[in-house]
Order: structure tokens, then sequence, then C-alpha cells
């Protein structure tokens, strides 16, 4: 069984939901990313999402364009990056699974198979693709579900319903459930049509549906605990990245990494 299909087995025997931290890859260096991924997962994170770097994101907005374009300043090159993750994921004990968030533009340019193999040896479970829309997504679908390897593709507010059905048949894991219109970035609140969003997501699978984009605050991860089966918290942990320059940076963005996960994710369970 793909390890984020056991993940979801085990937490809904267990009445509990997922917390999915996303980290970027690389920022400020690959030596940050190796220590920061077990922090958050030590601190209570049930999956990591690591971003690759890509110099021009669809969704993400100005906090993780900043990480992503200070890691490619720095010369960051995928194959490093697999490296590192492998580095992780094959330390002793290790058990929390790891995702990619990247550009379909990456997965074509390495070649999808080559690109399923590379993060499969370097310890990955998943992809969650952006910007991939579903009527292309068949060949890739075909591709990850042969290797046991979950695609993830996303579903928004102005998704129609018909278009909806499709996505949620070519993902596997879980499918990304995004919140709000727009960019990722924290928000004050979550919309009230989440709820009815989701539960019209429930009649077409039953994948876990996990909640990204505008997720930040442990009032947040409160209200989603009791619709969603996973939240995902990107910019509020990515932002804390920009102060990772110097020793003393590193040492502060490490504890209040360790901090965030773990007073969200105990919001969440």
């Amino acid at each position: 069984m793909n390890p984020i299909d056991a993940l979801f087995h085990r937490l809904r025997a267990e009445n509990r939901k997922a917390f999915m931290p996303f980290l970027t890859a690389g920022d400020p260096d690959l030596a940050f990313t190796r220590e920061v991924l077990p922090a958050a997962a030590q601190s209570g994170a049930s999956l990591i999402e690591v971003g690759f770097p890509f110099s021009d994101p669809i969704a993400d907005g100005p906090v993780i364009q900043a990480s992503y374009t200070r890691a490619l300043d720095n010369g960051l090159k995928l194959p490093a990056v697999f490296a590192a993750l492998k580095d992780v994921t094959s330390s002793p004990g290790w058990a929390t699974p790891v995702v990619a968030m990247t550009s379909y533009s990456i997965v074509w340019k390495k070649g999808p198979d080559a690109f399923i193999a590379a993060a499969q040896a370097a310890g990955l479970s998943g992809a969650v693709v952006p910007d991939l829309p579903v009527e292309e997504a068949d060949d890739l679908s075909r591709r990850c579900r042969d290797k046991n390897f979950n695609l993830i593709l996303l579903v928004t507010p102005t998704t129609s319903p018909a278009r909806a059905e499709k996505i949620v048949k070519a993902c596997g894991g879980f499918v990304y459930v995004v919140s709000v219109v727009g960019i990722t970035g924290e928000r004050a609140r979550l919309p009230v049509q989440l709820h009815e969003m989701i539960a019209r997501l429930r009649g077409m699978t039953d994948l876990p549906l996990c909640v990204g984009f505008g997720v930040s605050k442990p009032e947040h991860v409160r209200d989603l605990k009791a619709i969603a089966d996973g939240v995902i918290v990107g910019t509020a942990l990515v932002r804390k990245l920009e102060a990772a320059t110097s020793p003393e940076g590193r040492v502060k963005t490490l504890t209040e990494v360790r901090a965030t996960v773990a007073a969200l994710s105990a919001a969440l369970n």
C-alpha cells in the first residue's frame, strides 16, 4: 500500500485528521531542508508537502514565490533536491510520507517515468501537480497508478461539478481542495461556501479531502476538522524560512516551525 493511503487508512480508523505542512526545498539551502523536514515531522506533521522551486509558479502567493526565488538564486537543481530528500527519508526511524508540489513543466522536462522513478528513489510517495489540467492528466495519472505513486490534483471553488468528477477520478492518495479563489497566502477567515464544496465532493469520491490555501491559524484548523480529512499549511511556515540565513536565524526558524506545527496539529486533533 502506498504510504499516503496507509496514513489515511490509519487516521480514519483512529478518527484523526492529517496535518500537512508545506515547506520549500532549498530555502535558504538544502542543508537547512535536511534539518527543517525532520523538525516538522517530530512536531506533529502527518505528511509533508515539499515545494519544488519553479521560476513561474501559477497559484503561489508572494511569500512562496519569494521562497522559490531564493532557492533558485542559489543554483538549486532537481537532482540535488532528490538527493537531499533521500537523505531525510532514509534516516533511521523516518515514517512520515512526503509528497512533491511541482509544476508539470518539471515533470515533463525530466520525463514522467524518470521523474516518478527519481521521486520514489528519494522516498516520495506522490506529487501534487497544480498546473496540470485534468483534460491532459490521463497519461500521467496512468503512469502514476502503474508505479503506485499518487498523483494529486486541485479542485477549486470555481471548478464545475463535471470537471471536479474528472479530477477526483484522476487523483490518488487524496484530493487537494483549494479553499479560496486566488493564490496561496494567509487569510483572516475561510469562506463559508467551503462546507458546501466539500459536501459535494464527498458524493463524488471516497478519497480523503485535504484543504489548503489560506489556512494559517488554529481557528481555521478547528473549523476544518469537522469537514476535512486533512489541512495543508504553507505560507505561514514558509514565511519563517526568510530568517534562516544565519546560524542564529536557523535556530530561530527551526524553533518557530516546531512551535507552529505543534500548535496547528494539536488544534486539528
